[in-house]
């Protein structure tokens, strides 16, 4: 059984409250990054992407109007990435990792897979 976790977490995002509570409800007092105000560092955001199987075009929000702006549609990883950490926005959330795993719980009911 999971003992720790860390939630990437937007308190602003419905999605994201119903992943802590489910964390919460499973017996675990998650690491809660506020992502918007600590926003993680470029080889930061590829480890936890690369430890979620995700590219940097999955996990970014595109419908987020500072994508649009920066053009951000045929941007390279690399380009993305460093989009993300200068405007974390941009990164989807909420992400969580455990010692199971880390996981993009969108929908909310993926985080069971590594709790």
């Amino acid at each position: 059984m999971t003992t720790s976790a860390i939630i990437y977490h937007n308190p602003r995002c419905n999605t994201s409250r119903t992943v802590l509570k489910a964390i919460q409800e499973a017996g675990i007092e998650p690491t809660v990054v506020k992502y918007l105000e600590t926003p993680p560092t470029k080889d930061g955001l590829r480890k936890l992407l690369d430890d979620a199987g995700l590219t940097p075009s999955q996990a970014i929000r595109t419908k987020e109007a500072v994508y649009k702006e920066l053009g951000l549609a045929d941007a390279s990883d690399d380009e993305l990435i460093a989009a993300m950490v200068d405007h974390p926005i941009l990164i989807e959330r909420p992400i969580v990792k455990t010692d199971k795993g880390t996981v993009l719980a969108r929908p909310a009911d993926k985080v069971q897979d590594v709790l």
